[in-house]
């Protein structure tokens, strides 16, 4: 079999797999929480998922490679616009995912709050 590392299946998902903050692991090692991924009927990889709190930090990361700044940095339109896409990505559905984002945003829970809710307003207008 060829080696996980070298199969095209792996260079396929590899950017996907680190932007969710998974790890590739051999297919053997494999739990039973981790996703197998096969080719061709032969198992090449597998996926191990990150926690959804980790997640969330991982993404927070993401973001603030992609401003190229800390998120506490950015002005307030665009710190709207990073809670709109945490919203879409589901961020909120996480443990203290608020609180989270306000510590990131360098604002308080109820600024994010705020945030929402005058997106929600928006949204139904």
């Amino acid at each position: 079999m060829t080696e996980p590392g070298d199969h095209p299946l792996v260079a396929a998902v590899k950017p996907l797999v680190d932007a969710m903050g998974g790890r590739m692991l051999a297919p053997d090692q494999a739990g039973d929480d981790d996703v197998v991924l096969a080719w061709e009927g032969e198992d090449v990889l597998a996926v191990r998922l990150p926690q959804l709190a980790d997640s969330l930090d991982h993404i927070l990361a993401a973001m603030e490679r992609r401003h190229g700044k800390p998120l506490s940095e950015l002005d307030r339109k665009t710190k709207q616009a990073v809670v709109r896409t945490l919203e879409a990505r589901g961020a909120f559905s996480v443990r203290h995912g608020v609180e989270t984002v306000a510590g990131a945003l360098g604002v308080s829970r109820f600024t994010v709050y705020n945030y929402l809710n005058r997106e929600n307003a928006a949204k139904s207008e």
